[in-house]
């Protein structure tokens, strides 16, 4: 998904997010989680209701902590103009290596940050 096509997402209800073909974690400014869908709970198998509400750089995805992606993620909540940034990624889990692209959004209304995840394979 490109980043214009990446902000209908902003719109999309609660409901919604679970029927999308592609992972959405909502982050509040300070890394916490606040939405996760069906598809990235599938791919990261780790379920809604173990992450929801904890810090995803700590203790849901420690192999984000780097500069490259919580770097990343910190500056681009830092810069309260700036409404999309996308970049490449390769998640390292225990069970197998994912190539992705990422897309931060910025929600206007909750201030929360979208943070799209579209997998180049799955494994």
């Amino acid at each position: 998904m490109d980043v214009a096509g990446a902000q209908e997402i902003l719109d999309i209800a609660e409901g919604e997010i679970d029927a999308l073909p592609f992972g959405l974690i909502a982050l509040d400014p300070d890394g916490t989680i606040a939405q996760y869908n069906a598809y990235e709970s599938k791919l990261a198998r780790l379920a809604k209701d173990r992450v929801l509400g904890r810090n995803f750089f700590t203790d849901v995805a420690p192999c984000t902590a780097v500069k490259e992606f919580q770097g990343r993620f910190e500056r681009f909540a830092a810069e309260p103009g700036k409404g999309a940034e996308s970049f490449d990624f390769v998640f390292r889990f225990a069970f197998g290596t994912q190539f992705v692209n990422v897309t931060f959004l910025r929600g206007a209304k909750d201030g929360q940050i979208k943070i799209l995840v579209n997998r180049y394979d799955e494994q």
